[in-house]
Formats: C-alpha cells, sequence, structure tokens
C-alpha cells in the first residue's frame, strides 16, 4: 500500500474533516470523481508500462529488479568515496607512498578516516580547487 503510515485514525480524521469543509451535499459526488481519476490515472499508468513492456520486450524484466536505492545521490555518493572494492595503489613511478597516492586519488582508506591529524602539520590544500 501506497501509504504505509497512515492509520485508521488519520484516515477517520480526514474524512471527518472533509465532512465538515465540503458538506454532506457535496461529498459524495466529490468522493465519486475523486475515484473516476484515481481510475483513470491507474489506466493510464497500466498503458503505459504496457507500451514500455511491448518496445523494451525482456529487458523491461531487467529493469523491475533495478534497486532505485542504489541511485540516491547519498548511496552513490558514499560507494563512490568509501568504497572499498577498488584496490589503493601502493606507490607509483614518482616514489609516493600509498597514503600520499590514496590522498591523491581522492580515497581516504579506513585506518585514515578516524585518525586525528597532527596539529603542527597543516591541513591538505588544493590551489586547483579554489
Amino acid at each position: 500500500m501506497v501509504f504505509d503510515s497512515i492509520g485508521w485514525g488519520e484516515i477517520v480524521v480526514l474524512a471527518l474533516a472533509a465532512l465538515f469543509i465540503f458538506g454532506p451535499e457535496r461529498l459524495p459526488t466529490l468522493a465519486k470523481d475523486a475515484a473516476a481519476g484515481l481510475k483513470k490515472v491507474r489506466e493510464a499508468i497500466t498503458g503505459v508500462r504496457g507500451q514500455l513492456h511491448e518496445s523494451l520486450g525482456d529487458d523491461f524484466d531487467h529493469l523491475r529488479d533495478v534497486d532505485l536505492r542504489q541511485y540516491h545521490p547519498k548511496t552513490f555518493i558514499r560507494q563512490q568515496l568509501l568504497d572499498d572494492d577498488a584496490p589503493v595503489p601502493r606507490g607509483s613511478a614518482s616514489g609516493t607512498t600509498g597514503a600520499t597516492a590514496a590522498t591523491a586519488a581522492g580515497r581516504v582508506r579506513p585506518s585514515q578516516r578516524n585518525r586525528a591529524r597532527d596539529s603542527a602539520t597543516p591541513p591538505p590544500f588544493d590551489p586547483d580547487a579554489t
């Protein structure tokens, strides 16, 4: 159900508010019009779904299995910045260490995330970013 967070108490309050606002004479016609509008919306959604299934064919079934929560901006950024699946370069031809190479690549290892910074060293600064 779409309204999982609405309980019976809220539905009764909304019904009573609608009764007081619109009156007992207009409420049945408004409910009938709302039901007809909802039916049209459902038919339109079913038609669009049918057209997608017809044009995409077997790919449409694959789209049903897609988890859209993984494309939420917070989740996407968290996966891109903090995901430890990609190997961290341990060194390069210029002789950088693994920690500086990880910082230069924009990746922070889990051991570096919560480590306190020495107050004597200045924070990292990128003049091209400003």
